[in-house]
């Protein structure tokens, strides 16, 4: 027909593979939704709170980079190796998603080149090709912090006691800290030659899916969990053994500093930690009341070089990463932090088509007040239960006569710590509604009467 612009034909049922299908998400992946998404929205306002108290800023940077700024964590290693998950856009670019947050803050430091120190906090979406088990995801979750430019051993310290603020703020008790060294380059280079020889020689105990780690990366021989492989390890030479007198009082000024503030810790000889990048202090947060193959839920350290192998000026660094889904898990074993009540405080109930549920909401909204309503002109009944199954402490009742009369009836229905109340009900001209709500609100809100004393808290 002249004129009508042509529709491209739809495939039809036979054509289109994915006709029918029920879709879910991928392997090692999933939704996030109410209501424990608002678990997750407290845990980052809480860290927030934590990381702005200390002076860190957020960085922001993109889910996938050159692969070249990954490959500088570790070319030896399983992220690098076997974990990343790799692809060619469009201009076949080279490109990956990232699996881990350092390597990106650094990359962004070299770019920009910041005024140092530079502390930055990031959160989001990582991402890891691995065999999922419970706390572990393909795609997984993490909140880090970084302090770039200072070899200050008090900025270790701080970024530890930034760690354990935040795990005391939600309420975890049972994480304790380990500590060790990675000294300095030649540090690593010494001790790494003593551990090859040492599991050299010792290779047949070895459990069998570890031995290739030996020749590879065999500082990842030290937090293997195989039963056979752990016990090799605890005879294995210690890195604290080839520290310098420099790393050597690096160590113990970041160990006077954690006494000085009251954060308890232990020294783990074995905690070196397989990425390429890390040099002096390293450190764990672990669940105690988390099975062993799960129980890091927090790990960190310092490190030199990685933002020079990404073009920027030798700049020494210390940070740390903790996983949201497995710290969650910590506090699900523990009985802290629960899924927070995301509940109206005011529910509209409107009989005269919705109009005045509309207005009311929007104007309570408008001046801080979690306001919420029914749609789709349902019963009154069915509103009154909608306003109960929402948890609200008051109804907001308007029909015809109060549109009439200007009025609104104002209905408390419980105490903000879910019990009854006995309050009655009262009819209000709009004008003073906010007014009548502050009181009723701090009536609602007042510490229960003690046990004998009969006086009215209103």
């Amino acid at each position: 027909m002249s004129g009508t612009p042509s529709t491209p034909a739809r495939p039809s049922g036979g054509d289109d593979p994915t006709a029918g299908k029920s879709f879910r998400t991928p392997i090692g992946t999933h939704d996030l939704a109410p209501p424990e998404s608002g678990r997750w929205v407290a845990l980052l306002g809480t860290f927030i709170g934590a990381a702005d108290r200390a002076g860190f800023g957020y960085l922001q940077t993109p889910i996938f980079e050159d692969i070249g700024v990954f490959s500088r964590i570790g070319e030896g290693t399983d992220v690098v190796g076997k974990e990343m998950y790799e692809f060619a856009d469009r201009s076949d670019r080279r490109l990956a998603l990232r699996p881990e947050g350092t390597a990106s803050v650094c990359r962004a430091f070299a770019q920009h080149r910041p005024t140092t120190p530079w502390k930055v906090w990031y959160q989001g979406p990582f991402f890891r090709y691995e065999a999922p088990q419970a706390g572990r995801y393909r795609q997984f979750h993490q909140i880090g912090a970084e302090t770039l430019g200072t070899d200050d051993p008090d900025a270790d310290v701080e970024i530890i006691a930034l760690t354990a603020e935040f795990f005391g703020a939600i309420g975890l008790q049972r994480v304790p800290l380990l500590l060790n060294s990675m000294g300095d380059a030649d540090t690593r280079l010494a001790y790494g030659e003593a551990l090859t020889s040492y599991l050299q020689r010792r290779a047949d105990d070895v459990d069998p899916a570890d031995r290739d780690k030996i020749e590879r990366h065999p500082l990842r021989i030290l937090d293997s969990k195989r039963a056979a492989t752990a016990a090799v390890a605890a005879e294995a030479p210690q890195i604290t053994d080839f520290l310098s007198g420099e790393t050597a009082a690096h160590f113990e000024r970041v160990r006077a500093g954690l006494d000085a503030l009251g954060i308890e810790h232990a020294v783990e000889p074995k905690l070196v930690r397989g990425l390429d990048y890390y040099t002096r202090t390293t450190f764990e947060f672990r669940a105690a009341s988390l099975d062993a193959a799960q129980d890091t839920i927090c790990g960190g350290g310092r490190y030199n070089g990685l933002v020079e192998a990404l073009g920027g000026p030798p700049t020494p660094g210390i940070g740390f990463a903790l996983g949201i889904e497995r710290l969650l898990l910590a506090c699900d074993a523990e009985g802290v932090f629960d899924v927070p009540a995301q509940r109206a405080e005011v529910w509209v109930i409107d009989t005269a088509g919705g109009a005045a549920a509309r207005d009311l909401t929007h104007q309570l909204r408008s001046v801080g007040v979690r306001a919420d309503r029914a749609f789709d002109d349902r019963s009154i009944r069915a509103q009154m239960r909608a306003a109960d199954r929402s948890g609200a402490e008051i109804a907001l009742i308007v029909g015809t006569d109060e549109i009439d009369a200007g009025t609104v009836t104002v209905r408390p229905l419980r105490h903000a710590d879910g019990g009854s109340t006995d309050m009655p009900q009262q009819t209000v001209p709009r004008s003073e509604l906010l007014g009548t709500l502050r009181t009723v609100f701090d009536v609602l809100n007042a510490p229960a009467p003690a046990s004998g004393d009969s006086s009215n808290p209103a």
